[in-house]
């Protein structure tokens, strides 16, 4: 379990460095800052898709969509712009 953990967070900060340097970028699209916003806004946000007072599936839903969110958004990139950003992120 300690080693699924542990790749998901290796992963999850990966992707999620590279999705900073996609911000960064100057040609970064105005979708890619709008879902960033989105997803920002629903990590802090109190309304969740499962509410968390449910003890183990409320969490699962931030634990497993917000990656899937970041990946999707990664995929759609311009591939100009996710080159630079993966070269970035190393």
């Amino acid at each position: 379990m300690l080693k699924r953990v542990t790749l998901l967070w290796t992963v999850l900060r990966g992707d999620a460095l590279q999705l900073w340097a996609a911000l960064r970028h100057p040609g970064s699209p105005g979708w890619l800052k709008l879902g960033t916003g989105l997803l920002a806004l629903y990590v802090l946000s109190p309304i969740d898709l499962v509410p968390d007072f449910i003890p183990f599936v409320g969490a699962i839903d931030d634990i497993v969509l917000v990656p899937l969110a970041i990946r999707w958004m990664l995929k759609r990139l311009p591939p100009h712009i996710a080159a630079a950003a993966a070269a970035r992120r190393r």
